[in-house]
């Protein structure tokens, strides 16, 4: 069976993270969605995206294949679900399809609902805004942190770091030293020849990513993200770095997402809260204005080879 990731209309309201990427190769926990079901199932994966970006993410059919929203985040009930009714499409409460399977081969998202006949209802766990990526960044870690450590064991902890707890996880070539590890709060996973500097303070959960570094004194806040191969210091709240980023040096960071290859300069600030409390409004790329989050807490959403100088403050 093939897994088709396939883009909806939707994928608008993703922009500016979707410029460069269809949805499900966005990074949410310490995998991309398309990470995520290739493990979940055991299958490859491809997609179904724009036109502009299909030379670059191309589509690859089989003989069985399921469609799934890009953004779907897989879950045992969602897959007891498509076991269960292998034949009904699964719609969001709103109508949109979120899973097909089917023999046939489309080339767009209309093509695909206008195929759809029998469906059933279901509620399950995607990402439709920039926004849901740092909501859902901690119960995605903790789904993957379970996938990817189960039945292994980790790398020995240097006796010079303070662990509180026992959720972590050290892959082949970390270094961390000197520094403080606090798992109760949730699981901390330390990737591939990933580094955390001397006298970081880190509380769970965070995923560090294969190659990411953690700069000397860091005060990280979970649930966070460092995608591949990202430096990171100063102070950071429920971020997701997707990869290749960096923000060496003192400043503040929260609620926010951070695409590839960006780089933030010394004492960059982002405020993640208004100064009245009231909830924060993020530009919408399809509806061309402000719309309301409902959120009382957002901070940065910046888009892949986005940079800023020093200094910079972010409203």
């Amino acid at each position: 069976m093939h897994l088709i990731l396939f883009d909806s209309p939707r994928r608008t309201d993703l922009l500016p993270l979707t410029y460069t990427r269809p949805v499900g190769d966005l990074r949410v926990g310490i995998l991309t969605i398309k990470e995520k079901w290739e493990l979940w199932l055991d299958a490859p994966a491809s997609f179904l995206t724009a036109d502009y970006l299909a030379k670059k993410f191309e589509v690859t059919y089989g003989s069985s294949n399921l469609y799934l929203y890009g953004g779907l985040l897989p879950s045992k009930d969602l897959l007891e679900e498509l076991d269960d009714n292998p034949d009904k499409a699964i719609l969001n409460e709103t109508g949109e399809v979120l899973a097909f399977k089917s023999k046939k081969q489309f080339t767009s998202y209309e093509e695909l609902k206008k195929e759809v006949k029998n469906s059933t209802i279901g509620k399950y766990d995607a990402i439709y805004y920039p926004y849901d990526i740092f909501l859902k960044n901690g119960q995605e870690i903790n789904s993957d942190f379970e996938l990817l450590t189960k039945d292994r064991k980790s790398e020995e902890l240097s006796e010079t770091n303070t662990l509180i707890g026992n959720n972590l996880f050290i892959e082949e070539g970390a270094q961390v030293e000197a520094s403080i590890l606090n798992t109760s709060t949730g699981p901390i996973y330390i990737g591939k020849n990933a580094t955390i500097m001397e006298g970081s303070v880190v509380r769970g959960p965070l995923a560090l990513s294969d190659n990411s570094v953690l700069k000397m004194g860091a005060k990280i806040y979970g649930p966070t993200t460092l995608g591949p191969f990202c430096k990171v210091g100063g102070e950071v709240s429920n971020v997701v770095f997707q990869a290749y980023s960096n923000k060496g040096h003192d400043g503040f960071l929260g609620n926010s997402v951070i695409g590839e290859w960006c780089n933030l300069g010394a004492d960059t600030n982002s405020s993640n809260l208004k100064n009245n409390y009231a909830p924060v409004r993020l530009w919408n790329y399809g509806n061309q204005r402000f719309v309301n989050t409902g959120l009382q807490f957002c901070g940065l959403i910046m888009g892949d080879h986005s940079k800023c100088g020093i200094n910079t403050m972010f409203n």
